[in-house]
């Protein structure tokens, strides 16, 4: 077993063709099929079940597929640390959406003017299904908010995964500006609560601290403009942090309800740091 064999499966694996695989690579597919028939081979045991032209993982495969992401990456970490490069190449970055838009365009305009030979890959999504793409190695690192309740789930594996504080965020329950101020969720003279996707963690504290709040139902939406608009409706209140709010139009005229502190974590796999990776830290705790 050698690290091209490495490569050769992960790419296997991720295209699940051979085709699409030796493509990707600049090899012949028999070249890239002779590899994989090697590598079962030298491990005894099957890594894919073939459908067709469809190359799917085992459940030997998967297994597998954990260990030849971290071989991987703790060869490129020796290389590094023998010869330390600059950042470049693929960076591929999760981020929730309120840290994108209100967080990151400073920072990731002074990385790239710092390291315009790292291509940058940025996307968005709610806070569980990042550390989901993180975990399947479809992600070098993702911004993400740890939520203030010990009990609220959002697939974090302390085992695998490592993370640093890099914001603290105001949390709001924002209310329509003819609301009465509230004390409590029980004070809420409205429908709906406007969130974004499941796996939200300020959604998820929004839910936890609505329970005392009757037949108030949740409205999923996909952006903070529009669940500012739902809130100017007068029917719903909504749930972002202060910076993100700031920044909206017509967002310094609704009334505000603070529910607290919450810290967002830069996460990466344990034992993984890229120069890329390294670099972004240090351009995000410079602020």
């Amino acid at each position: 077993m050698d690290l091209s064999s490495l490569d050769i499966f992960r790419a296997v694996a991720a295209e699940q063709s051979i085709t699409r695989a030796a493509s990707r690579l600049g090899r012949v597919p028999s070249s890239v099929t002779t590899r994989i028939q090697q590598l079962e081979q030298q491990l005894g045991a099957a890594l894919f079940s073939r459908e067709g032209k469809r190359m799917r993982l085992t459940r030997e495969g998967e297994v597998f597929l954990s260990y030849a992401h971290r071989l991987s990456a703790l060869a490129a970490e020796a290389r590094n640390a023998l010869k330390p490069s600059p950042p470049a190449g693929l960076f591929r970055v999760g981020s929730i959406e309120s840290t994108a838009a209100s967080r990151l365009p400073p920072v990731l305009a002074r990385f790239h003017a710092a390291w315009p030979a790292v291509s940058l890959q940025l996307s968005t999504g709610g806070t569980r299904r990042l550390v989901k793409r993180l975990l399947a190695h479809e992600l070098d690192c993702a911004l993400v908010s740890r939520p203030p309740i010990a009990d609220i789930d959002i697939g974090y594996d302390a085992e695998r995964l490592e993370a640093d504080t890099v914001f603290t965020e105001d949390l709001l329950i924002v209310l329509p500006p003819s609301h009465p101020p509230i004390a409590s969720a029980a004070d809420l003279r409205v429908d709906s609560l406007a969130a974004l996707e499941p796996g939200c963690t300020y959604r998820a504290v929004a839910e936890r601290w609505a329970e005392s709040a009757k037949g108030l139902r949740l409205h999923e939406l996909t952006s903070y403009h529009a669940m500012l608009a739902a809130v100017s409706t007068g029917t719903a209140v909504g749930v972002m942090p202060r910076s993100v709010l700031d920044l909206l139009p017509g967002g310094s005229g609704v009334r505000t309800h603070r529910l607290g502190p919450v810290d967002t974590l830069l996460v990466r796999r344990r034992g993984e740091a890229s120069p890329a990776f390294t670099a972004l830290r240090q351009a995000l705790v410079e602020g």
